[in-house]
């Protein structure tokens, strides 16, 4: 396999991975440990546009960013901590537009869909969000949540 092969390979990889790492960390860190960085996400009415969950930005951004300057800096465009990064940092584009922007509308540019994917995410998330405590959670993940989800828009 080519050098740009094994990129390309380390990328998506990386990419769906975020998916498994993300959903951990909201079961077991958020909702866990640092469930006072998290709980205020979970309350209906907000102070401000700025959550203290927000900070959860910074800290998947950290590994990212150091990957991809530390890749850069001692084997370039072929080093393979470098398309690790952007593979963590597409995740984390993706689970922005997803989750901060469709779901909880905090920039609305993107209202409403015909989408089954996108409804059912929708759905999931709003199963999630019944619960106001760290305990009894459901539906940790993000772009992929349990099937039963798509069901009701799948057949339309």
């Amino acid at each position: 396999m080519s050098q740009i092969g094994i990129n390309i390979f380390v990328f998506f990889f990386t990419f769906f991975g975020m998916e498994a790492v993300a959903w951990f960390a909201h079961k077991y860190v958020m909702h866990g440990f640092l469930w006072n960085l998290h709980a205020d996400h979970h309350k209906k009415d907000h102070n401000s546009f700025f959550e203290r969950n927000d900070v959860f930005f910074v800290i998947f951004a950290t590994p990212s960013s150091v990957l991809i300057y530390k890749g850069l800096e001692t084997g370039g465009w072929e080093d393979w901590r470098v398309w690790i990064g952007f593979g963590i940092a597409a995740y984390g584009c993706c689970y922005f537009l997803v989750h901060d922007v469709f779901i909880h509308q905090r920039f609305s540019f993107i209202k409403k869909t015909d989408n089954w994917y996108l409804k059912g995410i929708r759905k999931a998330h709003k199963i999630h969000h019944k619960k106001t405590g760290k305990e009894d959670g459901a539906c940790f993940g993000m772009l992929f949540v349990p099937f039963h989800f798509y069901k009701d828009y799948r057949r339309k």
